[in-house]
């Protein structure tokens, strides 16, 4: 199992849309790629996957741009790696032979389990920290 390197850009560029979610304006491409040091024309096809997927939505024009289909909280990494990827742990494993049913067995439960940690994960939680302020003397 290797997560791609544009399943943590989607990653980061959601986590920026819920970060600025409370604004009326929508994000633009360039403010999103600057942001998430992503480069743009890779965001474009990111952000069309994501937005196939579900978990965001756009809007055309001048006064256009991307923002979050859906609240933050209800946002999961396993959301977000199935619409990018697939499966996170993809399984092809024989159950024949005398140690194949069992070794099948142990590999569903180990995805399961990572599974299970990856829901629990929200986009919310994802978010950076506002910066404290910073007092110069």
């Amino acid at each position: 199992m290797k997560l791609s390197v544009k399943v943590d850009y989607a990653c980061r560029v959601l986590a920026q849309l819920a970060r600025t979610r409370d604004g009326d304006e929508l994000a633009h491409i360039e403010e999103l790629a600057k942001a998430e040091d992503v480069p743009a024309n890779y965001l474009v096809q990111i952000l069309g996957e994501l937005r196939n997927g579900g978990l965001i939505a756009s809007r055309r024009g001048k006064q256009g741009g991307y923002a979050l289909a859906r609240p933050p909280e209800s946002i999961t990494l396993l959301d977000i790696v199935r619409v990018i990827e697939g499966e996170l742990l993809e399984l092809n494993a024989s159950t024949g032979g005398q140690s194949g049913k069992r070794v099948n067995q142990v590999w569903r439960e180990i995805r399961a389990t990572l599974e299970a940690k990856a829901r629990s994960y929200t986009l919310d939680k994802l978010m950076p920290k506002p910066t404290e302020e910073m007092y110069y003397i």
